[in-house]
């Protein structure tokens, strides 16, 4: 029998969370947290609204979700993102000692990989979840951006 909260259902549920972000002039990043197919913390981009360059999805998502929990430790949760996290989310990831990370489109080169950024050693990583589409909200909006200035 097929599982519907799989990985593409909860990558979906981060794109609506991009989705609001676009429509807010940010950059087009959503998060979910998860835990036990329950999503605990939803996020978005902020780093315009809030003046903020640390107010990235999953930093905002990781707050969330420890305040949800009352603790600051995600070891159960799964954090969906839509784009390769950078080198500070994975960090604070380290710090949550995050379950799962997945992730859609590939960052090459502000994301956590190529920068070879240390996540905590129990954390396993999917990548690619609907990166075709992740990639293309990300590509609409910096031609929109672009094409205003």
């Amino acid at each position: 029998m097929l599982d519907p909260f799989d990985d593409i259902y909860f990558m979906k549920r981060a794109l609506q969370e991009a989705e609001i972000a676009f429509d807010k002039g940010e950059i087009p990043v959503g998060a979910v947290i998860v835990l036990k197919n329950q999503m605990i913390a939803r996020a978005h981009n902020l780093t315009e609204t809030l003046n903020d360059v640390t107010a990235h999805a999953e930093m905002q998502a990781f707050t969330a979700a420890a305040n949800f929990l009352g603790g600051k430790y995600l070891k159960d949760c799964i954090l969906y993102v839509t784009l390769e996290p950078c080198q500070m989310c994975a960090g604070a990831s380290y710090w949550t000692q995050i379950g799962k990370i997945v992730y859609g489109a590939s960052d090459p080169q502000r994301g956590f990989v190529n920068l070879n950024t240390q996540l905590h050693p129990k954390t396993t990583v999917v990548s690619g979840v609907l990166a075709e589409e992740c990639s293309q909200l990300m590509k609409r909006f910096f031609i929109q951006k672009r094409n205003l200035n």
